[in-house]
């Protein structure tokens, strides 16, 4: 008997360190074994830190499709040991990290189970999921909506900026090679 396979979103983010080589090297830690397998992987993008502390770097976000054999709360296992081997730190909530696995959508699961809520309860408020998830399933949905119509109406949609690799050691924006800032995204249809 075959192994059955489910869709699963799943968010990663980054505000210390080297954060794209974090993401980087995470992507490929979540994607190892063989009941997990990639489908999709969006642009990263920088996003000012939502919640917490104040005075965090920017972060760095992308969203990831996998199909995967493991169940929902094995998943979320999985991903907490991916963070932890990223040395992922929770003193502070929302605080700054190291690098932050959320499981945004697992099939067409709906659960309110305090360990692990599906979708992810706060996926629909937050540009930083939504947008690049729209640019690898512009199709996708999220408690009825497309997620691209949800990205264009979040609070931090006009925080987002695209993410080039010519940033400064603080996490800011630096003029990249055409010698301007990068700038938000302009609508949820448009690639960072």
């Amino acid at each position: 008997m075959s192994a059955v396979f489910t869709r699963a979103v799943i968010a990663l983010g980054s505000n210390l360190g080297e954060r794209n080589d974090t993401l980087s090297a995470a992507v490929a830690d979540l994607v190892d074994p063989p009941e997990v397998r990639l489908l999709a992987i969006s642009p990263i993008v920088q996003a000012k830190a939502v919640g917490g502390p104040p005075g965090q770097p920017d972060f760095l976000n992308m969203v990831i499709a996998v199909e995967t054999s493991l169940p929902p709360l094995a998943l979320l296992r999985y991903c907490h040991e991916v963070e932890q081997k990223h040395f992922r730190v929770r003193e502070v909530r929302w605080g700054p990290r190291t690098l932050d696995v959320d499981i945004i959508a697992y099939g067409d699961v709906v659960s309110a189970d305090p360990a692990l809520t599906l979708p992810h309860p706060r996926a629909a408020e937050r540009a930083f999921v939504l947008y690049p998830w729209s640019l690898i399933d512009p199709s996708a949905e999220l408690n009825g909506e497309r997620v691209g119509d949800l990205a264009a109406r979040a609070a931090d949609f006009a925080d987002l900026a695209p993410f080039d690799g010519f940033q400064d050691a603080t996490g800011s924006a630096a003029k990249g090679p055409t010698g301007s800032a990068a700038k938000g995204p302009a609508s949820a249809g448009e690639r960072p």
